[in-house]
This record gives C-alpha cells, structure tokens and sequence, in this order.
C-alpha cells in the first residue's frame, strides 16, 4: 500500500522493508535516509534548496541477497515516481540499443501515470455520475430525466458529444413495456408522458444502481485500435526521439470510433474511463509529474559492475566506459526531453546496485564514482537468514505454497525443524556450487513439493505434515550427488 512520503520517517521506511526483506540493515537504513533527504530539502528556502544534490547510492552483494526486492518494494511504498532499469541494457551512442536518456523518458511516464491516477480519483465522483446518465441514455434512448427535458440535455444526455453512442437510435434493450413517447401536439399528453418517462428512467436507475441491469447488452463506441500506420524502424535509430513526434498523428491515423456491443458492467467501466479522462487536465497532469520527477523521483540502475571497465581493457570494455559516460551526465544533472516537456536530472536520486564479483566499483570511471558517494555493502544469507526469509515476511515462500495448495482443500503443515533443514540444505548448496542467495530457497521450495503440488487434487480434504524426515527423503539424493545438484539446484 502506497503512502505519503512526506510522512514517513526513516524509522518507518525500514519498519515497511522489514515487513519483506530479512537483515540488511545497513541498506534500509541507507535508502530511508536518502527517501528523507527528498522531503527534507522540500522544506529548504529556495535559495538553498538548488543546492542541496542527492547523495546517490552503490548497493554491493551478491545475487538474491535483497538490492532489487529493496527497490521493489519502494516503488510500491511511496507515491514517488520510481523505475528499475539494468544497466546491460544501454550502450555507448552510435552503437545499436537503448539511449540513456530513455531512463528518465520511462520515468517521467511512470509519474504521469501515477499522477493521472490520482487526478481521476478526485473527478471520479463527478464521471460516475455522467456513466449513469450515458447508460440510461444507452438503455432508454428518447427518455431523458426531468433535468435533461429542462435543460435541453445534460452532460450524459443523447447528443452531448460522449463519444459512447448515446443519442445514436440504437439501444441494446428496448425501452420498459407500454412506454409510448409523448405525442407533441397535445400538451396535456405530453406533460403526462414526459412524467411517464421521467419514471421509467428513475426505475431503470435504480435497477442500474443495484447491478440488476449488468448483464444487460448496450451498443458503445469506442476508440478504435487500428488505423495506426506502419512504421519501419531501421537499425540504428532512435525510438524514443521518434516517440516524440508521433504524439499527435494519432488524431489523423486513428483517432476514429468504432461500435462495440457489450454488457452493461463493461460499458460503465468504458465509459467511466472515457469521462475520467475528459474530466483531468492533461497539461496539469504532464506539469505535476514533471515536477514530481525532478523533484521526488528515484532511478534504480541494477547491474552496474556490468558496464565496470577492468584494467585489460578491451574493445567490449571501452564500449562499457562510453555507457558510463553516457549516464554521467544525467547522474551530474542535465535536461532530457521527453513528450510531456523537458525534464532536469539535477535532484532525481540515483540507486545503483551490482555484485560486484569479477569488477569492483573502483574500475568504474573516476567521475561516476564521485556521483554515488554512499557505498553499502549487503550481507551473504547463511542458514539463519533463511529460516526468517521463510517464515517473516508477509510473502513468505511457506505461506506462498501452503495458501496455494490449500486451494485444492489440502493443508501443508511445516514443523520447525523441517524449516530448518531446508535452510541448512540451502546455505550448503550455495556453499558448494553458484551462491544465489535467497533464490535457493525457491528451487529447493519447487523440488521439495514437486510431488504433492501434482497428486494435490486427489488429495482433497488431507493434512500433510511435512517433517525433516519428509525434506531428507525428497531432498538427500540430489543434495548429496554434486553433479546432479549443480543442475538441478
């Protein structure tokens, strides 16, 4: 659940990351230091705040010790616009693949996204209640409310411009039984009728309003997905730049409606979208991300000894240093422009993370290394870690596989020393072959219930326990065979 981040303390911000990631502390404590920093300076005067840079952080460790599952569950933690991005993915400029730039394009996305998200939220009350008119205009075509005869139409009345097909003549259920339209030459008939309708719409909402109307099918338009030129990217070229310019030919190429049958539960949801959306300002919408991507926004950039140039450089390498020197200046502070406007770096903090094994973040170029001036280390898990990774976490892997199974009406009961075993098992298979962390646990998980999770329907209402005896039956064999257990955990 996401939460303010001007109301998180560090304390907090650890609190949250204890809930899913084990140990570590020196990690947690580093980021939800850095998360406060961004609100702190928030609160700095503005002649001071432009000065105050992000002090950017080096996780090291080994794979599945926690740097990407800490990054993880940031993003899900706070409302700040946040994006993970490897750094095997961008390469020097002039070379084929990903720009560097398109880091903070796919960042400033992200935030309008968010932004968007909680701009409908305040005009939801408002679109929800013009779906309800454009539905009964759907479900009673010619019968307006007393509001809409009064007026002339309303916001969700036949004719108002929705784009959902009211007003068309088409109706995906006849009007009410008997329901004749006012005969316009008699004014005592027509007031009377209009009464009439002006009751069977009041009728027909109240059903609507209960759901008995849901499986109801009513024509809607909808925005058509085809139509879209073909457009021949050549190698080489850019396609974030010329994402840029193609925004606005959507209009001329597939901007069109297209009729769509659907039931009334569907519809509501499209056209509740459509009058979302009609409600938000774009432009405010692109504004306040941007400022919330300059201000609060935090890149997560995994694998980064990867592009660490070792001293026997080779061509591969020299190729690695110009990656480097492409995110210098985004790191230093630049501008980027992306679709929604131009975009400064200067206070985006930057996370980077790498194992670290065959490089060391020295080999990284001097001037990179200035710009990520908190280095922290994360711990390798032994057997004791993981019996916590197994049982603490709200996502624990025993709860994962016993609520999983219990779908099929078969209870899975771990004892103690069951758990323990498996973590023992684990920390000696990491010893003895490639250490991965906590990702053992998911194979030796995988492998120990492999039998039960495939006879599990035909075990229906049984309570199997699953003991140390029951781990060393299904387990010893491969554990025991290096070979076997090179391959297959």
């Amino acid at each position: 659940m996401k939460r303010d981040l001007h109301e998180l303390t560090p304390a907090e911000i650890v609190l949250e990351l204890d809930k899913f990631i084990i140990g570590q502390e020196k990690a947690k404590k580093a980021v939800a230091i850095a998360l406060r920093n961004r609100v702190r300076r928030q609160r700095l005067p503005e002649e001071l705040k432009d000065e105050v840079a992000p002090k950017n952080i080096i996780m090291i460790g080994p794979t599945g010790v926690g740097k990407t599952e800490i990054a993880r569950r940031l993003s899900k933690l706070t409302g700040a616009p946040f994006i993970k991005v490897e750094a095997t993915k961008y390469t020097e400029v002039g070379y084929v693949g990903r720009d560097v730039e398109s880091m903070i394009r796919d960042l400033t996305a992200n935030a309008v996204s968010i932004v968007k998200a909680e701009l409908q939220e305040e005009v939801r009350e408002e679109a929800e209640k013009r779906t309800e008119e454009q539905l009964l205009d759907l479900l009673l075509p010619g019968v307006k409310g007393r509001d809409q005869q009064s007026q002339g139409g309303g916001p969700g009345s036949a004719g108002a411009g929705s784009g959902t097909g009211a007003g068309s003549g088409t109706a995906g259920q006849p009007p009410a039984a008997g329901f004749q339209p006012p005969a316009p030459d008699d004014g005592a008939a027509a007031s009377s009728s209009a009464g009439s309708s002006s009751a069977t719409r009041e009728k027909f909402r109240d059903k609507l309003r209960k759901g008995d109307l849901d499986d109801k099918e009513v024509e809607v338009q909808v925005s058509g997905g085809g139509g879209f030129p073909a457009i021949e990217i050549f190698s080489g070229s850019n396609f974030e730049e010329m994402d840029l310019n193609l925004g606005n030919l959507g209009n001329l190429f597939g901007g069109k409606k297209k009729k769509k049958r659907t039931t009334v539960k569907n519809a509501r949801e499209i056209i509740l979208q459509e009058e979302m959306d009609k409600l938000v300002d774009q432009d405010r919408v692109n504004d306040l991300a941007k400022q919330r991507v300059e201000q609060m926004g935090i890149v997560f950039i995994d694998e980064i000894d990867k592009i660490a140039a070792k001293e026997n450089r080779s061509g591969v390498d020299v190729s690695r240093e110009g990656v480097q020197r492409d995110i210098l200046p985004i790191v230093e502070g630049s501008t980027v422009n992306t679709k929604y406007g131009m975009v400064n770096t200067s206070h985006i903090l930057f996370i980077a993370a790498g194992a670290f094994h065959a490089s060391k973040p020295s080999d990284l170029i001097p001037e990179l290394q200035g710009r990520f001036p908190l280095r922290v280390e994360l711990e390798a898990l032994g057997a004791g870690d993981f019996v916590r990774i197994l049982t603490q976490p709200q996502n624990a892997l025993i709860r994962q596989y016993t609520e999983l199974l219990k779908t099929e009406g078969v209870e899975i009961d771990f004892t103690d020393d069951a758990i323990q075993e498996l973590s023992e098992i684990a920390a000696d298979v990491n010893s003895r072959t490639e250490n991965i962390g906590a990702r053992r646990l998911h194979t030796i998980m995988e492998l120990l219930l492999e039998e039960l999770s495939f006879t599990a329907t035909d075990l229906k209402g049984q309570k199997v326990p699953i003991t140390p005896e029951y781990v060393k039956e299904r387990l010893s064999d491969v554990v025991q065979d290096q070979d076997l257990s090179r391959y297959i955990l």
